[in-house]
C-alpha cells in the first residue's frame, strides 16, 4: 500500500471512476429546477439566467471540460438548449444541462464565455430553430443566408412560403458604397472561395490581412447544407434513416453508419452480435484508412502542389481500400452496409479469396508508408510549410472542442475507441496515436500513424472472421420491423470517425420517427479553430493548415 497521499477525486466522481450525480446536484445548488434520466446519462434542468454559472461550476469544479454537443429544440410548450458535457480524460463521464425557455421568449445566457466552441453551436442553435442567447459575441446565422425567413426547425415554420428578398439586400457593398481605404489602417479584407479548390469544397473564409500577416479569419459556412436533420426526422429508424449517413461526411463514410446504429440502438435496446460487430470494426477502420489516404494525397496538394507523386500514390491506395470495401458491401462509396442490430452481409463468397485480398493489401501497405515518408515527412519543402505552421495548443483545442487527429496532432489523448469503447475495439491489441508538435506537420503524422495502426485492427479482424465457427456467425439480431422507441426517450451517443468525435442525439416520441435527430460532426469544431491556427501567419499558412484539418463541408454544414 502506498504511503503518499491520494489524489483528491473531481467533484461529482466516485472510486470506480462513474459520477456521483447526487453530488453533482449539490454543486449546482438552487440552479438546479429539475433532473431528466436520458440513456447516455442524467441531465439537470437549469434556469436560462444561470446557466453560465452552472457551467464554469461543472467545468472548472467538476471537470467537464468538453462541450460536445449543443441541441437545441421546440416543444409545444417550450423551447430547450441541452449542453452535453463530458471530460477529454474520460468521456464516459457525461452530464447534460437542459435549460428550457418560453415560447414568447426563447432567451437564455450565452456559453461561449465558458467554452469557445458554443459560440458556433448557439448560432446554429438560433438560426435552425431560434433561441437567443444574451450576450454573444456575434449572434447571426450561420448556415442560412442572413435574409432567411423564419427558422427551419421551429414547429410553425412554413417549408412551402417562398422566400421573397428584396434585390438590394444582396447587392455587392462594394457597388454601393465605394472601396473604402482608411487612412489610418494598414489592414485589408480579402475572400478566399467560396469556389478556390483549396477550401476543399464549397467554403468562404473572411480574411483581414496587416501587411502580409493574417489578422482575423472567419470561416463563411452553409453552403452545402442539406437539412440532414430534418430528413432523419422525416424517416423511420428501421430502414429510411441509415442511407443518410454515408452523406455527412462523403469521405470515409461506413464510420457515420456506427454513430447512427450506435445512438438508434442504445434508445431502443438492441443487441448487436458479437461476429456483427468484427464486420463492423473491420470495415470502418478500412473505411478510415480510405478518409486518411484522402487526406494525404490533397494535403500534399495544398501545401506544395505535390498532383502527381503524392497525389496519385494517395489515390491508388484508396482505391484499393474501396474495391476491398465494394466486395463487402456491394457499393464503391454510400456502402449503407450497417444495419440496425448488425450488417446487412457476411463476407462475399468464396471467403478465402477476400480474406486473402485484404491481406495482400496489409502485406504491401508498410512499403507505401515508407514511400510517404520519403515522399512528405522527409521532404525539406514540406517541412518548411508545415513544422511550426498552423500551432494549436492543447488547451485551446479543448476549448473549441476539437477531436480526431487535429486533437491529437496537439496531445490531447482522447478517443472514444478506447475511451468510451464500442463495436469490438476493447479485445483489439491497438495503440492511440498522439503527436505533441501542435502543428500542421503532426497532424499529418498522427494520420499516417493511425493508417498503421488501422491495419493491425483489420489484420486481426480477418484473422476472428476466417477461424470463427460457420454456425456461429450471426449477423444481426431480432430486431422488430417497426421500432418505435418509448415516448420523451433520449439519447446522445458518439463514435470516433476518420476526423473525430462523431455524435448523434435523439429524441423519441413514441412513433416511428425521431422526434429530434441531432448532428455533431467533428468538422465542424475542428474547423472552428481555424482562427487560432491562422491568426499572425501568412495566407499560405493559412492554406496549410485548412488543409491539415481534413474537412469535409457535407459534414460541416450537414
Amino acid at each position: 500500500m502506498s504511503l503518499e497521499e491520494p489524489e483528491p477525486l473531481d467533484v461529482g466522481e466516485t472510486l470506480e471512476g462513474e459520477v456521483d450525480y447526487d453530488e453533482l446536484a449539490s454543486l449546482l445548488g438552487d440552479r438546479v429546477v429539475g433532473r431528466e434520466e436520458h440513456v447516455n446519462a442524467p441531465a439537470f434542468v437549469v434556469r436560462p439566467d444561470e446557466i453560465r454559472d452552472a457551467l464554469y461550476a461543472l467545468r472548472d469544479e467538476a471537470g467537464f471540460d468538453h462541450l460536445s454537443c449543443l441541441t437545441a429544440q421546440e416543444y409545444a410548450d417550450r423551447y430547450e438548449s441541452i449542453y452535453h458535457l463530458r471530460k477529454y480524460d474520460d468521456p464516459t463521464q457525461e452530464v447534460g444541462l437542459v435549460v428550457p425557455t418560453p415560447k414568447d421568449e426563447p432567451r437564455s445566457q450565452s456559453a461561449s464565455p465558458v467554452y469557445t466552441t458554443a459560440d458556433w453551436h448557439e448560432r446554429e442553435a438560433y438560426d435552425l430553430v431560434g433561441i437567443e442567447y444574451d450576450d454573444h459575441p456575434n449572434l447571426e446565422r450561420i448556415l442560412l443566408p442572413e435574409t432567411w425567413q423564419g427558422h427551419p426547425l421551429s414547429l410553425d415554420y412554413d417549408p412551402e412560403r417562398s422566400q421573397v428578398v428584396p434585390f438590394r439586400e444582396h447587392a455587392n457593398p462594394i457597388e454601393l458604397e465605394g472601396d473604402r481605404h482608411d487612412a489610418e489602417s494598414d489592414t485589408m479584407f480579402i475572400n478566399i472561395g467560396p469556389h478556390h479548390p483549396a477550401t476543399h469544397g464549397v467554403l468562404h473564409i473572411k480574411a483581414v490581412l496587416d501587411g502580409e500577416q493574417i489578422a482575423h479569419v472567419e470561416p463563411d459556412i452553409g453552403y452545402l447544407h442539406r437539412c440532414e436533420e430534418q430528413m432523419c426526422q422525416q424517416n423511420t429508424y428501421r430502414h429510411q434513416i441509415m442511407p443518410y449517413p454515408d452523406r455527412w461526411d462523403y469521405t470515409a463514410n461506413m464510420l457515420n453508419e456506427w454513430a447512427y446504429a450506435r445512438a438508434a440502438e442504445d434508445l431502443a435496446d438492441i443487441d448487436v452480435p458479437e461476429y456483427a460487430q468484427i464486420l463492423r470494426t473491420m470495415g470502418c477502420e478500412l473505411s478510415r484508412m480510405q478518409g486518411h489516404f484522402l487526406a494525404l494525397g490533397t494535403f500534399a496538394l495544398d501545401v506544395f502542389g505535390d498532383f502527381t507523386a503524392t497525389f496519385m500514390y494517395a489515390f491508388r491506395d484508396r482505391e484499393l481500400v474501396m474495391d476491398i470495401l465494394e466486395d463487402l458491401t456491394g457499393q464503391r462509396m454510400m456502402f449503407n452496409y450497417f444495419r440496425l442490430g448488425g450488417v446487412a452481409w457476411d463476407v462475399p463468397e468464396p471467403r478465402e479469396e477476400f480474406f486473402e485480398k485484404v491481406r495482400d493489401f496489409l502485406d504491401d501497405l508498410p512499403g507505401k508508408v515508407t514511400e510517404y515518408h520519403n515522399l512528405l515527412t522527409s521532404n525539406e519543402i514540406f517541412q518548411i510549410r508545415c513544422v511550426g505552421t498552423g500551432e494549436l495548443r492543447p488547451e485551446i483545442a479543448k476549448q473549441y472542442g476539437a477531436t480526431g487527429p487535429v486533437a491529437r496532432g496537439s496531445g490531447v489523448d482522447y478517443d472514444l475507441r478506447r475511451d468510451d469503447p464500442y463495436g469490438y475495439y476493447p479485445e483489439l491489441d491497438w495503440d492511440v496515436v498522439t503527436e505533441d508538435g501542435c502543428d500542421n506537420y503532426s497532424r499529418l503524422l498522427v494520420r499516417m500513424r493511425e493508417v498503421e495502426e488501422s491495419a493491425k485492427m483489420i489484420a486481426q479482424c480477418v484473422d476472428l472472421l476466417e477461424e470463427w465457427p460457420e454456425d456461429e456467425r450471426e449477423i444481426q439480431s431480432n430486431v422488430p420491423r417497426t421500432l418505435k422507441p418509448d415516448p420523451d426517450t433520449e439519447v446522445y451517443r458518439a463514435v470516433e470517425n476518420a476526423k473525430g468525435e462523431l455524435g448523434v442525439y435523439i429524441r423519441s416520441d413514441g412513433t416511428d420517427q425521431p422526434a429530434r435527430f441531432k448532428i455533431r460532426s467533428p468538422c465542424f469544431h475542428n474547423l472552428h479553430t481555424l482562427r487560432e491556427m491562422s491568426e499572425g501567419e501568412y495566407v499560405p499558412d493559412l492554406i496549410a493548415s485548412l488543409g491539415s484539418l481534413d474537412i469535409v463541408l457535407g459534414e460541416v454544414d450537414r
